[in-house]
């Protein structure tokens, strides 16, 4: 953690995807928000958890599971769990082609030097499988026995098993999802104790997002988004704490939705679903995160003025204030 950070504090948040075949012990189901038929072109949904009215911070908004950094997200004992990873640099993630110099700080930052053993990248991901965990009951882990297959080949993201709750007791996720709330110094045990490791590969470094000045109160955040398509939606449940309701819906429906004003989402969650807008199927959607994950990112800052009794918020890539994009809290 940088702990030496005065504006904002460290978070990592998961665009999480998902076919839309359903698996055969599985609680969710889609939502289709609107009988507008917008979704026919997708092939997949994402997930958006709704945050509870007595949230400090983005009360009553949809938004992408994550939270901020935790201590033990760089702890010693992470080196344990990934032991025969260790001689693979950054843990065999992908390097990125982006000089250093040019990186955010939340990835260029030297966590060896703020005295953590475990390297930001892999700390960052660590942290947004944790509070995907503790928020949606959502696992994305591998079994240890698959670490010789990782170790080989560890980018084959996509067609290896992600999800692998229906392998392990049904009664186990749930006692440990309330430890891990708890403590999340408890997400390090349960993967030593039901011997699985978190999927680190296959989340996909996407974006950087500062939350502005003014509209959200005075916790800002410095928050990396990471993309990860799984195959087939899995097993969600809401904690009735932060969140209090899922829903599974492709980018289309959620932007209409948002449009006709049934939701709220915040500038980089309309930012990032426009985007993803230009991918209507899964595999071309994770082809292009798996790639473009080598580039690196910018460190993106939404602009936000009050005019006329409206928030305005420029995002990039708006040209003048006619490309503008309203958002009423």
């Amino acid at each position: 953690m940088n702990t030496g950070l005065k504006q904002w504090k460290e978070a990592a948040s998961l665009i999480l995807t998902a076919g839309r075949t359903l698996g055969g012990n599985s609680l969710s189901s889609r939502t289709p928000l609107d009988g507008s038929g917008a979704s026919s072109r997708f092939d997949y949904d994402v997930l958006l958890l709704k945050r509870s009215a007595k949230s400090t911070f983005m009360p009553n908004a949809y938004v992408f599971p994550g939270g901020t950094l935790d201590s033990s997200d760089f702890s010693s004992d992470w080196l344990d769990v990934f032991k025969y990873f260790l001689n693979s640099p950054a843990f065999g993630l992908r390097s990125v082609e982006q000089p250093v110099e040019t990186r955010p700080p939340i990835f260029a930052t030297n966590r060896l030097k703020l005295g953590s053993p475990i390297p930001g990248e892999v700390a960052l991901r660590i942290c947004a499988l944790r509070e995907t965990f503790e928020e949606s009951g959502v696992l994305v882990v591998v079994p240890k026995k698959e670490e010789k297959r990782l170790i080989k080949s560890p980018h084959d993201t996509f067609c290896s098993a992600h999800y692998t709750e229906h392998k392990l007791c049904s009664d186990e996720l749930p006692k440990w999802r309330a430890l891990v709330n708890k403590s999340p110094s408890n997400f390090i045990r349960m993967c030593q104790e039901l011997e699985v490791l978190p999927n680190i590969w296959a989340l996909h470094e996407w974006a950087n997002w500062l939350t502005p000045v003014g509209k959200y109160g005075s916790r800002r955040f410095d928050t990396a988004f990471f993309m990860c398509c799984l195959q087939q939606i899995p097993r969600t449940l809401q904690d009735e704490k932060e969140i209090v309701h899922f829903q599974w819906s492709t980018p289309s429906e959620i932007l209409q939705s948002y449009q006709a004003r049934q939701l709220w989402i915040a500038p980089p969650q309309f930012y990032e679903l426009s985007r993803m807008c230009h991918f209507p199927l899964l595999n071309d959607l994770h082809s292009f995160a798996h790639q473009r994950a080598t580039e690196g990112c910018d460190q993106w800052l939404p602009v936000i003025v009050l005019q006329d009794q409206q928030y305005i918020s420029l995002l990039p890539g708006d040209l003048s204030w006619f490309s503008r994009l309203i958002f009423r809290g």
